[in-house]
């Protein structure tokens, strides 16, 4: 079994690593263990946990899991929506399709950590979009048949949800709340993605389905 490490952005990353992915690729002989991003360290040896709020805080973190040689690969899941300022290559983007700029900026981490074992991933545009790959399990899940249809709506106006766009209203995880106030990412995310199902998701999720069948290859080499 080849082992991942993965630098989650949270608590619900954390848990559809653990719950939904790695069951998957056991299945092609890789073991996949998250690790949260850790925000702040103090002197006690505490941590808070969660979120980007700069890059060098990032990239450190990102680096203490290189530096685990006994890894076959280190990876990540970080939504594109939100990224620090400071993150490589964001300045120069220009234009471009959602994946086109993503992937401009997963090269340009590649280059900034020079680690063959990486394998970068920014998640279009963030988690919850992968929950409107089915809007009906979405609103199933929170008993609400009444948001079926707006939230069907959203998803006909663009090829797929990784799509949906990173406006400071519009993101998924806001039209998602505008419509379940009752909506808990924690709690709520990792469960309905997994009753929606990885193959689904990946069907429809091409940037998201890339980054898996990276790590599939791992437990190939």
């Amino acid at each position: 079994m080849k082992r991942v490490l993965a630098l989650v952005e949270g608590q619900t990353e954390e848990t559809f690593v653990r719950d939904v992915l790695t069951p998957h690729l056991e299945g092609h002989g890789v073991g996949v263990t998250p690790i949260v991003l850790a925000t702040k360290r103090i002197k006690s040896g505490g941590k808070f946990r969660g979120g980007v709020s700069s890059y060098p805080q990032f990239k450190r973190d990102l680096q203490r899991l290189l530096g685990d040689r006994g890894a076959a690969a280190v990876t990540m899941m970080l939504d594109y929506y939100g990224l620090p300022k400071d993150f490589p290559g964001i300045a120069e983007l220009r234009g471009g399709s959602c994946y086109e700029r993503a992937a401009q900026l997963e090269d340009c981490l590649q280059s900034d950590l020079q680690d063959r074992r990486l394998i970068p991933y920014l998640s279009l545009h963030e988690f919850e979009a992968l929950l409107f790959a089915s809007p009906e399990t979405l609103a199933g899940a929170l008993s609400a048949p009444h948001v079926l249809r707006p939230l069907a709506a959203m998803v006909d106006v663009v090829a797929s949800p990784e799509e949906i766009n990173d406006g400071p209203s519009t993101h998924p995880s806001a039209r998602i709340k505008s419509l379940l106030p009752a909506y808990s990412k924690r709690l709520h995310g990792p469960l309905v993605a997994q009753r929606i199902g990885l193959g689904e998701i990946r069907r429809q999720c091409s940037h998201f389905d890339q980054w898996v069948t990276r790590l599939e290859s791992v437990g190939a080499v």
